[in-house]
C-alpha cells in the first residue's frame, strides 16, 4: 500500500461493491475465514472434551485414558489460542487493505471531479464519507472471517449437542436463534438513528466551515448572529440525533447482556433436572454448560456482524454516491496503472519544457492560440470568455475530455488523454485559493523549485511585500485560505504559484482584477518575458494588460470576431472595432473609479 493501481469497482449496488473488494483480497479473506473457523471451532470441542474427561475420572480415577484426554484437551486448546492470533492479525489486514482501497479510491475519484462533487453534495458529506465511510467497509471485512467461524463451531455444537442429548440440544439450538432474532430487532433501528446522526452531524460540518470561511463578509452585513443562531439550532439536532441513538444502544448493550444470561440459567436449570433424574451424566452437564457459555461468543459476533452488515452497506451507499459524480474528463481509452496515481503535474523534465510549442485551437469558438505567444481574450461579458478559458484546458464539471473540440498540434485533446493535457495546460481561474501551510511548499506544487525560481516567479507577480508580511519569508505559515492577506496579495500569490508551473501552455483567467493600476502595469510588463517561449493565455479587458499582449482576440457571442494587437483593434472604424473599443473603455472606467476609491480614504 498504497495501491499502483486500486481498480474500477463497480456501481451498481452496495453488495456489488463489497463482492468486488472481497475479490481484490480473496486469498486474504480466506485465510481469515479458515483461521477464524479453525479458532471457534477448536474452542467449541473443549466443553466436550472436558465432559469426557470428567466423566472417564469420576467412574474410573485418574486412568491413562484420563491423562490422554487431558493432554488432547491442552492440544486443542493450544490450537485454538494460536489459531485465534493468526486470524486477529488476518482480520486486522483485512480491515486496513478494505478501509484503505476505498479511501485510495475515493480520494483519487475527488481529485477528478473538480468543483463537480461539491455541486452535488455538501462539502461535509464528502469529507465524512472519505474519512468514515471508508472504515466502515474495512469492519466489514473484519467481522466477515470471524462470522463464518461462528457459523461453522455453531454447527459443530449443534451436531454434538443433538448426539448426547436431544431435549437438550434442541433447547440450545432453538433458544441461541431466538435471542439473536431478538436483539436483531434492536440493531436495525440503532443503524437508521446512527445514519441519521451522522447526516445531521455532516450537515453541521458544512454549515461550520461555510460560517467560518465567510465570517469576515457575515460581519459586514451583520449576519453573525442569525448565522449562530443557524448552528445552535443544527447542534441542537446533532446532539437530539445523538441521545436517540445512545438511548438505543444502551437498550442493546442492556439485551445483550440479559438475554443470553437468561438463556445460560435456563440451560443450567433443565440440565441439572436431568442430571438429577440420570438422563444424562454429571460430565454431559459440565459439557451443555460449557457449550451454552460458548455460544455467547458467536452470539455476540452474529450481533455484531448484524450492525456492522447494516451500517457497511449504508456507508457504501453513501460511497457509490460520490463515486458517481463525473469526472471532469476520462482518460483515453482509460488510464493506465503506471499513470493512475501519478501527480497530474507538469512534465518538469527538460525533454518536456523543450517540447517545440504547438497551436491551441478551439473549433467552437474559431480560437487559434498561436504558440509561443501571449494571447488575450476579450468580451463584453466577462463569463463568456472566462468560460473559452476553462474549456481550453477541459476544466470544469460541465466539460468532458470525450466532448472537447479543442486541439493541441492538431490533435485532439480526447486523443492526447487527460493526464498529458492537464501535464501541458494548466488553468489558473480567477478566485485565487491558497492552501494552509508553508509558503514555500504552497507557492511549488512539485517541489523541485530553488529559491531563485520563488522569488523570480514572485517577482513577477509583484508579489514581494507577501515575503515582508509572511513571518520567515518563504518558510512562513499561511493561514487557512490565506485569510491573513489582501485580496490583492493572495491573488498575486496564485499567479505565482501558475507562473511556477512552467506550463507549455499557461491559461490565467482575471489575473490582475484585485490589484491597483500600478501593480497591474508591473505585472503586464514582466509577463510576457517570464513566459518567453510558451504559450500564454490572459482573459482580460485591461488596457494596460493588453497593450503588452501579442495577440487580442475579441470573443462575441461565443466566436472569435476579431483579432490584432490592441492598438489595431482601438483604431478598427468597423464594428468589431467598435465593440472592442465600447469593452475596453468601460473597464479603464471602471479601473480609473476603483483607484479614485482607494485613495479616497487617505486623503481623509
Amino acid at each position: 500500500m498504497p495501491y499502483r493501481d486500486p481498480g474500477t469497482p463497480p456501481l451498481t449496488s452496495p453488495q456489488a461493491y463489497l463482492g468486488w473488494v472481497a475479490r481484490g483480497q480473496l486469498g486474504l479473506v480466506l485465510s481469515a475465514s479458515a483461521w477464524g473457523t479453525c479458532g471457534f471451532v477448536a474452542t467449541a470441542l473443549l466443553p466436550y472434551l472436558l465432559g469426557r474427561v470428567l466423566d472417564h475420572g469420576l467412574q474410573d480415577g485418574p486412568t491413562d485414558e484420563v491423562v490422554r484426554g487431558v493432554l488432547v484437551l491442552l492440544a486443542v486448546g493450544t490450537v485454538g489460542v494460536l489459531a485465534n492470533v493468526v486470524e486477529h492479525r488476518r482480520a486486522v489486514e483485512n480491515w486496513v487493505r478494505a478501509a484503505f482501497r476505498s479511501a485510495q479510491l475515493l480520494g483519487h475519484h475527488v481529485t477528478r471531479t473538480g468543483d463537480a462533487v461539491t455541486v452535488e453534495l455538501p462539502t461535509g458529506e464528502v469529507v465524512s464519507t472519505v474519512a468514515s465511510d471508508s472504515l466502515r467497509v474495512g469492519e466489514v471485512f473484519w467481522i466477515v472471517p470471524r462470522l463464518l467461524g461462528a457459523v461453522a463451531a455453531y454447527l459443530v455444537v449443534a451436531v454434538l449437542l443433538l448426539r448426547s442429548s436431544v431435549p437438550l440440544g434442541v433447547a440450545v439450538l432453538i433458544g441461541l436463534p431466538a435471542v439473536a432474532a431478538v436483539l436483531g430487532l434492536v440493531v436495525r433501528p440503532l443503524t437508521r438513528r446512527e445514519s441519521g446522526q451522522r447526516e445531521a452531524a455532516g450537515r453541521l460540518t458544512t454549515l461550520g466551515a461555510d460560517t467560518v470561511s465567510g465570517l469576515r463578509i457575515l460581519r459586514g452585513i451583520g449576519g453573525e448572529e442569525a448565522f449562530a443562531a443557524r448552528y445552535r439550532e443544527q447542534s441542537q439536532r446533532v446532539r437530539t440525533a445523538g441521545v436517540a441513538v445512545a438511548r438505543t444502544q444502551s437498550l442493546l448493550d442492556g439485551l445483550t447482556v440479559l438475554l443470553p444470561g437468561l438463556l445460560l440459567a435456563g440451560i443450567v436449570w433443565f440440565g441439572a433436572r436431568l442430571a438429577a433424574a440420570g438422563t444424562i451424566t454429571p460430565g454431559q452437564l459440565v459439557t451443555f454448560y460449557g457449550y451454552a457459555a460458548f455460544l455467547t461468543g458467536p452470539l455476540d459476533v452474529a450481533t455484531d456482524a448484524l450492525r456492522i452488515l447494516t451500517r457497511g452497506v449504508v456507508g457504501v451507499r453513501r460511497m457509490l454516491r460520490v463515486l458517481a459524480v463525473p469526472t471532469t474528463g476520462a482518460e483515453h481509452d482509460g488510464p493506465r496503472p503506471a499513470e493512475r496515481n501519478r501527480p497530474l503535474s507538469p512534465d518538469p523534465s527538460p525533454a518536456a519544457r523543450l517540447r517545440p510549442a504547438e497551436d491551441l485551437v478551439d473549433e467552437r469558438s474559431g480560437l487559434r492560440v498561436r504558440a509561443g505567444r501571449l494571447t488575450a481574450l476579450v468580451s463584453a461579458d466577462p463569463d463568456e470568455s472566462a468560460a473559452l478559458a476553462v474549456r481550453l484546458g477541459v476544466l470544469g464539471a460541465e466539460h468532458r475530455i470525450e466532448d472537447s473540440l479543442v486541439r493541441l498540434g492538431g490533435t485532439r485533446l480526447a486523443e492526447r488523454g487527460l493526464a498529458e493535457v492537464r501535464r501541458r495546460i494548466v488553468v489558473a481561474e480567477s478566485a485565487p485559493h491558497l492552501f494552509t501551510g508553508r509558503l514555500r511548499s504552497g507557492l511549488d506544487r512539485g517541489g523541485d523549485a530553488d529559491d531563485a525560481a520563488l522569488l523570480s516567479a514572485l517577482a513577477t507577480a509583484d508579489a514581494g511585500d507577501v515575503l515582508d508580511s509572511v513571518p520567515h519569508g518563504l518558510d512562513g505559515e499561511i493561514e487557512e485560505k490565506g485569510r491573513s492577506l489582501s485580496g490583492g496579495q493572495r491573488q498575486r500569490l496564485a499567479l505565482a504559484r501558475a507562473l511556477l508551473t512552467e506550463a507549455e501552455v499557461l491559461v490565467l483567467v482575471e489575473p490582475t482584477s484585485a490589484v491597483d493600476a500600478h501593480t497591474e502595469s508591473r505585472i503586464a510588463q514582466r509577463l510576457g518575458p517570464a513566459r518567453a517561449g510558451r504559450t500564454t493565455v490572459v482573459v482580460t479587458a485591461s488596457p494596460l494588460v493588453l497593450e503588452h499582449a501579442d495577440e487580442v482576440a475579441l470573443i462575441d457571442d461565443g466566436r472569435v470576431v476579431a483579432r490584432g494587437d490592441h492598438h489595431s483593434l482601438l483604431t478598427d472604424d468597423g464594428p468589431a472595432g467598435h465593440r472592442y473599443r465600447a469593452v475596453v473603455s468601460r473597464a479603464e472606467a471602471e479601473d480609473s473609479t476603483e483607484e479614485e476609491e482607494n485613495r479616497a480614504p487617505s486623503r481623509r
